[in-house]
């Protein structure tokens, strides 16, 4: 299942969240794209077994969440981050937004070192703040519905899915993901952090209340969408 994009209509221009996108696309195409790539993940990635020994190490768990592996790591984060972060921001604000995706990152990356102390394997990305956004979504619109391109049999098609059987579909992808990377991997190899993602999803269910600056109102649900 790929999203297309969501029903709910924002109540205005979701500023923080298109420059969130806007940092985390210069930070790669200036720093990670070039010959350089490994020593500005080397020195900004968020490596467990290193925050134990190295005080200063502690800034990689925010510098991290604005790096990503390679081209395909950064659009399917933006992507998502385009599509649930709008609506997410419009009902805390710009600035309270920015500090729940901070936040949210955070505690992703501190599931991530809890279940991998020992690791020194680099871990980058921003699904673990995005996994919060999404979190926060399914409290906020659990009755959306969520565009989706589903393919089969090599033909595309289009369905309206229940943002909360979407997200939940996905956060059970997450969680299956995890234990079973816990139960099955060796501790020091590569991979997608799993854990990070379940994390942050769990931070921005419990954080996306105390955020909230807006009254909630009646939210307008497009009848019609054109995929294309």
């Amino acid at each position: 299942m790929f999203p297309l994009r969501d029903t709910v209509q924002a109540r205005s221009l979701p500023l923080m969240n298109w420059t969130l996108i806007a940092v985390n696309v210069l930070v790669f195409f200036m720093f990670l794209s070039g010959p350089h790539a490994e020593f500005w993940i080397e020195r900004y990635a968020l490596i467990p077994a290193q925050l134990f020994v190295n005080p200063t190490a502690w800034l990689t768990i925010f510098t991290s969440m604005f790096l990503h592996g390679g081209l395909f790591h950064l659009l399917g984060n933006m992507w998502a981050l385009y599509i649930f972060g709008d609506n997410v921001e419009d009902r805390m604000g710009p600035v309270r937004f920015l500090i729940f995706y901070l936040l949210c990152g955070a505690a992703a990356a501190l599931v991530h070192v809890l279940m991998n102390p020992g690791s020194m394997v680099p871990t980058v990305g921003a699904s673990g703040a995005i996994s919060g956004v999404m979190g926060a979504y399914l409290v906020l619109f659990p009755f959306a519905r969520v565009i989706t391109l589903v393919p089969l049999f090599f033909f595309p098609y289009f369905f309206e899915i229940p943002a909360i059987f979407f997200i939940g579909v996905w956060f059970a992808g997450q969680l299956v993901s995890a234990f079973m990377t816990s139960a099955l991997a060796p501790p020091d190899v590569g991979g997608v952090a799993w854990w990070a993602h379940v994390g942050g999803f769990v931070a921005g269910m419990v954080l996306a209340r105390l955020f909230i600056v807006r009254r909630p109102v009646r939210h307008f649900y497009a009848d019609e969408y054109y995929p294309w």
